[in-house]
């Protein structure tokens, strides 16, 4: 594992650390909702509008070449990082609701009246609304697969439903409130025994742990740049290219076209079908740098300094007296990673977040994007941490000591 000395070299690469909150220093968990940014990102940004700054793929001068080229070494990278079969099957979009959206709209000719989708009701928001949306519009059946109190996937569930007319099962590799990892391979499988495409959102998995999409033999996986310490407004679908070259765009415009006239039109070959109009170039070169900052760390330390800390944090706050975690806390260890979503006794979700800001801690609280696995629960929202590579030992060590104190504080107020 990573000793405390490489995580403190780690910790000085980002700037935004070193922030003082009312004379308290920065602890900041809520890394499933974005990472900061390490000083080469943040270099990067700047280099690229000093020295680089143009369109692409349109020009014929140097810094449009330029600019091009470094677009395309990232997909490269990203093709390489997930093990994708080809460059061509890394789409470009602002992020992995955008990634989703896109499906949902594109595959619409492939579904009829009747049809069903299947999703788990633990998905994040994103994973959810466009699918009602596409089986409000075709009529088709929208299935939901049922967690147990542990907050794992019913299977035995999931096999009674998906049937032929299973037209895509999309769930998340790893959830934004429980932080399972969920069985996707296994799923995957399954699903097109029934001849089923599967869709994986993949938005907490980059920082975390390896992505191998052929592995996985998975149809469309998304994700985004934010959640592995690069830029916000760029993210990635991937697609198998037998699939994408089926679907129409999802926007028109410039870039995706390859001829056109008032009577007719030709779509350009893949990735740039699904790439309408000036992307975010910026975002993508910038993307670039944070992949070498995980790949300079390596995936596997990163994991394994995580899966420490997470055991240690449930260690600690489960010996909170009336603190509620969601998910399976130590019973689910070996399908857990980075994050842990609780609640306190009597007290509000909102008003303990607001004191631990106070003391400089940042985390999340609130419904999480996950309102029916609240309504699962049956709470209203939960408090969130999460963790990533710069966080430390000590720093949960003061979280557990600042939840104690927010306690003591609202008991106070509330004549308990």
């Amino acid at each position: 594992m990573l000793s405390q000395k490489e995580i403190q070299t780690i910790r000085d690469q980002f700037p935004i650390l070193k922030t003082k909150i009312d004379s308290h220093s920065l602890v900041y968990i809520d890394n499933a909702a974005t990472t900061q940014k390490p000083i080469k990102v943040i270099k990067t940004a700047n280099e690229f509008y000093i020295h680089h700054n143009s369109n692409i793929h349109r020009g014929v001068h140097f810094l449009s070449r330029k600019a091009t080229d470094k677009v395309e070494f990232v997909r490269k990278q990203i093709q390489n990082m997930i093990n994708a079969k080809s460059a061509s099957e890394i789409i470009f979009t602002k992020g992995a609701t955008e990634s989703i959206n896109l499906i949902a709209y594109s595959i619409e000719i492939f579904l009829e009246k009747g049809d069903e989708i299947i999703i788990s009701s633990m998905e994040h928001h994103s994973n959810i609304i466009p699918w009602k949306i596409l089986c409000d519009r075709k009529q088709a059946i929208l299935k939901i697969i049922p967690i147990n109190k542990n907050g794992l996937l019913e299977l035995e569930y999931f096999d009674s439903i998906i049937s032929y007319k299973t037209k895509l099962v999309s769930i998340t590799h790893l959830s934004n409130v429980l932080g399972i990892i969920n069985p996707v391979k296994y799923i995957i499988k399954k699903s097109h025994q029934y001849g089923s495409m599967v869709l994986i959102d993949g938005a907490q998995v980059p920082s975390n742990f390896n992505i191998d999409v052929q592995d996985l033999n998975v149809d469309f996986y998304v994700f985004s740049a934010h959640k592995m310490y690069g830029p916000t407004g760029i993210g990635v679908l991937y697609g198998k290219k037998n699939i994408l070259d089926k679907i129409p765009p999802y926007q028109s415009g410039g870039e995706m076209i390859k001829y056109v006239s008032f009577q007719q039109c030709h779509y350009s070959d893949l990735p740039f079908k699904f790439e309408a109009g000036t992307p975010n170039i910026e975002g993508i070169i910038v993307w670039g740098s944070a992949i070498d900052f995980v790949q300079e760390i390596g995936i596997e330390n990163i994991q394994l300094y995580k899966k420490e800390l997470l055991i240690y944090a449930i260690k600690r706050l489960n010996s909170i007296d009336g603190i509620h975690l969601y998910g399976g806390g130590m019973n689910n260890i070996d399908v857990k990673s980075s994050m842990i979503s609780f609640n306190l006794d009597r007290l509000h979700y909102f008003d303990v977040g607001i004191i631990l800001d106070k003391l400089g801690i940042a985390v999340r609280t609130g419904t999480l994007c996950a309102q029916p696995l609240m309504n699962f629960f049956n709470v209203e929202g939960m408090i969130r941490v999460s963790f990533s590579i710069y966080n430390t030992f000590q720093e949960v060590d003061y979280l557990y000591e600042c939840i104690i104190k927010a306690q003591n504080m609202l008991f106070k107020s509330i004549g308990l």
